[in-house]
């Protein structure tokens, strides 16, 4: 076999491959022997079907395979012998003139870049920091109080304040006109908490069980129902009934309702800070990797293979159609969802992972199996059973895989923060809750 490569620009390669006809032949009719042995055709014994009926019937078939996987192996050898690292599938094409007795094809693909990193020591990475105080312990416990309130009627003469619970019946019309989703009865919900809309909520603070009102009501522009968004409606509310809502104190039987192992209040609020530490600890490692990626990304030279960021579009095409499918959309797998939509975050997505490659090989930054045992089991900390968790992980080696990936952008993260100028921030732990991501 005669190699040849050829530079057509950037990332783009060439390589003209040729293969002897004898060759193809030789294997084509080796696999028609075989064939004729098994093949079932009409008016003949199994196994005894002529030659010449076989060819005619499979042998464009089998000719076509022996051309794919002998071009194909072809290939991977002339690209093995020229060190190259493929990216993506060749296009391969037979070439019209080949020499005598031989069949010439040009294989046109893309090469892997070479990623250059400039010095970290110069770039500059935000890292922030975040600490549990008693104000978010005592947060916490509020919501945890909220979860497990009861509530008991109020007096027939008592009006609705904030933190009740209100029973009512409401419809709402538009220009007159009922509209969907406007009318309920027998309709719960807890005054001041948010769960309607501010003018429903002030409209039936201060009213007594029996009492009926009606009010004014404009839909937010961007309100989730797009029938009713940006319009003004009347409500009509009546209250039939007012509950007042009490919270249970802090004390060991709570701390003994929620499991607790210490079921005293320090032990309540120590093992509030712990998950919350943890939560904390979580948010700020996805925080700060972000950080350092972008930090990567900005300080890195490369070229993209088209192929490579075609097939992480393609890959995004196919999860976005699959979520409309698991939504209900008809034809979900035939919605035209246009390449470019993606193309951006495709390119960022192929960008990151060469440039983290590149780090992680030049800097042996590979995930060791004692990091990976370490991270899952800090995982499993949080549940019931943790061996349990710890078996699920380690019984597939997808899941396995998956951490792997997150042990080595942590080492990729601790790296780049050792080697880059880095901007400590304190934020509060609010603050550090309220980010995305």
């Amino acid at each position: 076999m005669t190699v040849t490569v050829e530079t057509l620009e950037k990332l783009e390669r060439k390589i003209t491959l040729t293969l002897p006809v004898g060759t193809i032949q030789s294997e084509v009719d080796s696999r028609l022997k075989k064939l004729a042995r098994t093949v079932k055709m009409d008016g003949f014994r199994p196994g005894k079907v002529p030659m010449n009926v076989v060819a005619q019937r499979y042998g464009y078939s089998v000719h076509y395979e022996v051309m794919n996987d002998k071009v194909g192996e072809a290939f991977s050898q002339a690209a093995n012998e020229a060190k190259l690292r493929v990216a993506g599938q060749p296009r391969i094409t037979e070439k019209e003139e080949s020499p005598e007795g031989q069949l010439a094809f040009d294989a046109v693909f893309e090469v892997f870049p070479e990623v250059k990193i400039n010095d970290l020591s110069n770039a500059e990475v935000e890292k922030l920091s975040a600490e549990v105080g008693d104000d978010a312990i005592d947060k916490t416990l509020d919501i945890l109080r909220k979860q497990r309130r009861t509530f008991a009627q109020r007096a027939q003469d008592a009006v609705a304040q904030d933190d009740d619970r209100v029973t009512v019946d409401f419809e709402g019309k538009i220009d007159g006109e009922p509209f969907p989703g406007g009318k309920a009865e027998d309709f719960q919900f807890i005054v001041g908490e948010g769960q309607m809309l501010k003018e429903f909520e002030d409209a039936v603070r201060g009213m007594k069980a029996g009492d009926s009102r009606t009010f004014p009501l404009s839909f937010p522009a961007d309100y989730h129902g797009k029938d009713v968004a940006g319009k003004q409606a009347d409500f009509m509310v009546t209250v039939k009934k007012i509950e007042a809502s009490h919270l249970p104190e802090v004390n060991e039987q709570l701390a003994k309702s929620l499991g607790i192992a210490e079921a005293t209040v320090e032990g309540l609020r120590a093992d509030i800070k712990k998950n919350l530490e943890r939560e904390v600890k979580f948010r700020l490692l996805a925080r700060n990797k972000n950080a350092v990626m972008d930090t990567l990304v900005a300080n890195a030279e490369l070229d993209l293979p088209n192929a490579s960021v075609q097939s992480e579009v393609n890959r995004m095409v196919e999860g976005a159609r699959a979520e409309l499918k698991q939504r209900g959309i008809k034809d979900a797998d035939k919605a035209p969802i246009p390449d470019e939509v993606f193309r951006p975050q495709a390119e960022r997505r192929v960008r990151l992972g060469l440039v983290v490659a590149e780090l992680v090989r030049a800097n042996n930054l590979q995930a060791k199996p004692e990091q990976i045992k370490a991270h899952i089991d800090e995982l499993a900390a949080s549940y019931e059973k943790p061996a349990d968790v710890v078996r699920w992980y380690f019984s597939d080696n997808n899941r396995l895989a998956e951490v792997e990936a997150v042990v080595i952008e942590n080492n990729v993260t601790d790296f780049v923060l050792g080697k880059a100028k880095v901007n400590e921030k304190s934020v509060s732990f609010d603050e550090l809750m309220a980010q995305q991501g």
